[in-house]
């Protein structure tokens, strides 16, 4: 499975930015799906997280009420919308895939995307 990760960029606190991860092999359709985030100098951590059908969702406290994760199975993409970006948003964001579960631990996730970064201005 190769992960394709999009449309990072640079923006002003309080803007917004629609991430992309288009997936190609695989069964993407089965896979949970998640973003992560890796700011300078920190770990790697939880954004959110879909379930296969995308009825399921999680978010990390710090981006919930902003972010809304979603998904098209039919065009094997899922997408991170972020809303009212803040500073410390500022990271490389990564998604992955998980062919069994759609938790918030990324040791549990089997595939990965390159990432895409993302700034935000204050």
């Amino acid at each position: 499975v190769q992960l394709q990760a999009s449309g990072g960029g640079l923006v002003q606190a309080g803007g917004s930015l629609r991430l992309s991860c288009a997936a190609s092999g695989g069964s993407f359709s089965s896979y949970g799906m998640g973003w992560f985030r890796q700011a300078p100098g920190k770990a790697r951590e939880f954004v959110a997280a879909i379930n296969w059908s995308g009825v399921g969702t999680r978010y990390a406290d710090s981006v919930k009420g902003r972010f809304t994760i979603s998904r098209d199975n039919a065009k094997n993409t899922v997408h991170l919308q972020m809303n009212n970006l803040k500073p410390e948003d500022t990271a490389v964001y990564y998604c992955a895939a998980d062919r069994t579960d759609w938790g918030t631990r990324e040791e549990l996730y089997d595939y990965w995307g390159q990432g895409t970064q993302v700034t935000v201005s204050s």
